[in-house]
């Protein structure tokens, strides 16, 4: 089932209405306060609004299904809003001499959360998730895989918080470090833009260096961003491949449908960045699209966050920070030393 061929039927509907309603509720406080708290952001202010809601008040079961649909179809709407802002021959374009850098500390990223994270014993899908949000942009990222690889949504939870404490670090630490290291405006933004996860602290950490540096970290954050599409397609093969290596093992024809796994609203996220890039969408409803991709992503994630048990999140331990602290150095260190290489600097 994919991102725009949901069944609505009354029944349906009404079952949904209670969860959803108080996800959207929820996600228009956590808006709102995210405008008053730049730093934090209305997405974690909405999952931890979720994860407190749900383990202080315990909402009924028939919250249920319009929390769980909030969290995955709302979420999927929520990316394809997104790309409606993003022009992918304007990134490409303005972006190409970040890519060296982009490439080895997204590499670092996912060869340290591998390594680091079977040493330390976290779990497969939790290690994906902290390395894709670290390599390419944060919440936004392991907004975009969590349908294709179908975490626990305490998971997701806590892999969002564990890259929020980094994005949070390296506001108040990036500016301080490069006037100690005499960074180039142009170092600090490649800098700040290929090694901080989300876009806001990004711009938040570029322009507190320098309006030069927060320019150039926004169009390297961006070009960053992009890289969401091609590592979504792959997770999905990858997932499709295993599913169907069990349903042989399991005695089972092996006949796994592509389809079915397929992450089709990363095909409409393409057709939507299509339509941007060629004009179609008027400059005019651009801000409107915008606010609008970023509140389903907020109403999404406090739906994961009503959906997250704490309890459970609690026996995971220190181990998945401490897995994120490592990826995040590792590609902090990488991004320098490549631009130390390669004379940008």
């Amino acid at each position: 089932m994919n991102a725009v061929s949901i069944a609505t039927t009354p029944a349906r509907l009404t079952a949904y209405l209670p969860g959803l309603v108080l996800a959207v509720l929820l996600g228009l406080l956590a808006m709102l306060l995210g405008r008053y708290a730049p730093l934090i952001g209305g997405p974690v202010i909405g999952i931890v609004l979720g994860i407190v809601v749900r383990n202080l008040l315990s909402p009924g079961a028939h919250y249920n299904p319009g929390i769980a649909f909030t969290g995955k179809y709302v979420l999927q709407w929520s990316i394809i809003a997104l790309g409606f802002g993003l022009s992918l021959s304007q990134v490409a374009h303005t972006g190409l001499q970040s890519l060296a850098v982009t490439m080895v500390t997204m590499s670092m990223a996912f060869l340290s959360a591998w390594a680091l994270g079977r040493w330390l014993g976290v779990h497969d899908k939790l290690k994906v998730l902290i390395g894709v949000g670290t390599a390419i942009c944060g919440g936004s990222a392991i907004a975009a895989i969590t349908p294709i690889i179908r975490p626990d949504d305490h998971d997701t939870a806590f892999a969002i918080s564990t890259i929020f404490l980094f994005n949070l670090v390296a506001v108040l630490l990036f500016p301080l470090l490069g006037h100690l290291m005499h960074l180039s405006d142009a170092g600090f933004g490649l800098w700040a833009g290929t090694a901080i996860n989300d876009t806001s602290s990004v711009v938040a950490a570029g322009f507190s260096y320098s309006k030069a540096a927060g320019d150039y970290a926004t169009i390297v954050k961006l070009t960053r961003a992009t890289l969401i599409i091609p590592v979504s397609l792959i997770l999905a093969f990858t997932v499709a491949a295993r599913e169907k290596r069990k349903l042989k093992q399991n005695g089972g024809s092996g006949n796994f449908s592509l389809a079915r796994i397929f992450p089709w609203f990363i095909l409409w996220f393409l057709v939507a960045s299509a339509a941007r890039t060629v004009g179609l969408v008027p400059v005019a409803v651009q801000p409107a699209i915008h606010v609008a991709a970023e509140f389903l992503i907020i109403v999404a994630l406090t739906a994961i966050g009503l959906s997250s048990n704490l309890r459970k999140m609690a026996t995971t331990g220190l181990r998945p920070i401490l897995l994120g602290l490592g990826v995040w150095i590792s590609v902090a260190i990488s991004s320098l030393l490549v631009q130390l290489v390669i004379g940008q600097l």
